[in-house]
């Protein structure tokens, strides 16, 4: 029985259920490492926050256009991708009718636009009325349609080209900046001593770093939907052609089909 005080206190103490430990906010643990970081001033962080309000101004600026480059490419993508899966399918289903007739323009895009087009055109002329003339205003309609559509799918790829153009200027506006900040701290100090120069030329290498890291990427991807969008072109040009073809087609049978009076005779 000498064991039992033993035992008891420490059965007790496994019974008990364990504290629970309060979860520390997300917000808080980032304002922790944010603080954390900005100690450092040779981190890009501490750079950023011991930097100049303009210099602060240019990262800023440099780091949404960088965030808008990379939504605007991989929405472009997406869409692209998108349209022209579309456009093939509905390009095959019209290839294998050989006919407007019967083709309803199904959902939304170029070819259903064209197709709904070149309907409009042939039920709008009147009897006699010389074919030459319902192609000719056909073909019009379609061209305006496929240069519609190019257009809107370019839409928004010069806000690469502008990114790409204008953000080393910016960094580069955000370096001069910094290095003034360095040559008054050197004037105000009346010292050359590194640890008084370093962290204006940081801050002015920061933008820098910041405005290539903004522009190499927006070039590339203007290049690269560049030519997906050149190549979409192709495809609406095809597209518009086989609807014209596929028209002309369709007038030319009903031009030669026999009367109903002469299959009475």
């Amino acid at each position: 029985m000498r064991y039992l005080p033993l035992t008891i206190p420490l059965f007790s103490t496994l019974a008990r259920p364990a504290a629970a430990q309060t979860p520390v906010p997300a917000w808080d643990e980032f304002n922790s490492w944010l603080a954390t970081a900005g100690q450092d001033h040779m981190s890009p962080v501490g750079m950023f926050m011991a930097a100049d309000v303009v210099v602060k101004a240019v990262m800023v600026a440099l780091a949404l256009a960088s965030i808008v480059t990379w939504t605007i490419f991989i929405a472009k993508l997406l869409t692209l991708a998108v349209a022209r899966v579309r456009l093939r399918r509905g390009y095959k289903r019209l290839d294998v009718a050989a006919t407007i007739k019967g083709v309803q323009p199904r959902g939304r895009g170029p070819l259903p636009a064209m197709i709904a087009a070149a309907v409009a055109e042939r039920d709008s002329a009147a009897p006699g009325m010389a074919l030459a003339g319902i192609k000719d205003r056909a073909e019009s309609a379609l061209s305006r349609v496929e240069a519609g559509a190019a257009r809107r799918m370019a839409a928004g790829t010069g806000v690469l080209a502008n990114v790409g153009a204008v953000a080393p200027f910016v960094g580069l506006f955000g370096t001069v900046w910094g290095i003034m900040n360095s040559f008054i701290s050197i004037a105000e100090t009346n010292t050359t001593n590194l640890a008084v120069v370093a962290p204006g030329i940081a801050e002015a290498l920061l933008a820098t770093a910041l405005g290539l890291v903004a522009a190499i990427p927006a070039v590339i991807f203007y290049n690269i939907l560049s030519r997906a969008i050149n190549g979409y072109r192709v495809m609406l040009t095809d597209a518009a052609t086989l609807v014209q073809r596929t028209l002309s087609r369709d007038l030319d049978r009903s031009a030669v089909a026999p009367s109903p009076l002469a299959k009475a005779a």
